[in-house]
């Protein structure tokens, strides 16, 4: 996994780069999903950066729009634009907006960042794929500060009526949204349990760890009858020490000063 670690290394000074550079974004929520897009982008995702919009591929739909900075480096690094765009993050022009733009940037499936959509957009593709009888998966990326929003949980009643064994969602359980911590927001706990009544497959793991996503993404192909949630705990900010499960770092970007320390951390690690 070792080369998995180094691109994940790679993804995260992008993060701080692209942020500092823009001096505006989400550090703490983008940093805290690393490993999940890159594993599913480098081990379990079906694509073709040469053609975006290939039929028989994967959809990947990242329901918390605002860590778009990790997708937009793993896009780059796969071959969907040039990394000199990552440097236009949020710039006047670019086509890297802080939240994705179908419209604007290769690979982006859909425009996200008005919380809780993600889930129901990735149904209805899930949905689309059986109607038409195709192989692909869809996966859906959301957060846990997301799941406060209604419509979180009808999407989540619409996949098992639809049997949609062709959606893996995955929360990125950090523990924080803006303001505090989930529990004192509105608490969603017990979160495993929820889920399971609601009629999902459900697993959890540690969200940075590659041997165990690796291995949750497979059994997720192997569920029939039902869409999975993958319960993934992670740590908001994670890889540098002053923003670890620190909401200060919810959406606020690093000095000069601030982000060399993390560019410096992160290497270390």
């Amino acid at each position: 996994m070792d080369d998995l670690k180094q691109i994940a290394r790679e993804v995260r000074k992008d993060i701080i780069q692209m942020i500092e550079l823009a001096g505006s974004g989400h550090p703490g929520g983008s940093l805290s999903c690393v490993e999940i897009i890159v594993a599913l982008y480098y081990k379990v995702m079906r694509y073709n950066p040469k053609n975006p919009k290939w039929p028989e591929r994967d959809r990947f739909i990242l329901s918390k729009g605002h860590a778009v900075p990790t997708l937009y480096s793993v896009l780059s690094k796969t071959g969907y634009f040039s990394q000199e765009w990552l440097w236009k993050l949020r710039k006047t022009g670019s086509p890297l907006q802080g939240h994705p733009h179908l419209l604007s940037t290769p690979g982006i499936e859909a425009s996200t960042g008005s919380l809780g959509q993600g889930l129901s957009i990735a149904n209805g593709i899930a949905l689309a794929g059986k109607l038409d009888n195709k192989d692909y998966r869809v996966y859906a990326l959301i957060g846990d500060g997301e799941i406060n929003e209604g419509e979180i949980w009808e999407a989540s009643m619409s996949a098992k009526r639809y049997k949609l064994d062709n959606l893996c969602a995955i929360l990125d359980h950090n523990g924080l949204q803006i303001d505090d911590s989930i529990r004192e927001i509105k608490d969603p706990y017990p979160l495993k349990p929820k889920w399971q009544s609601f009629g999902w497959e459900v697993f959890e793991v540690d969200g940075h760890n590659f041997d165990e996503l690796l291995d949750v993404f497979s059994w997720a192909k192997k569920t029939e009858g039902k869409p999975t949630m993958i319960i993934a705990n992670t740590v908001k900010g994670k890889g540098v020490s002053f923003m670890e499960n620190n909401i200060v770092w919810h959406g606020k970007a690093p000095t000069h000063e601030q982000a060399e320390q993390a560019l410096k951390e992160i290497e270390n690690k």
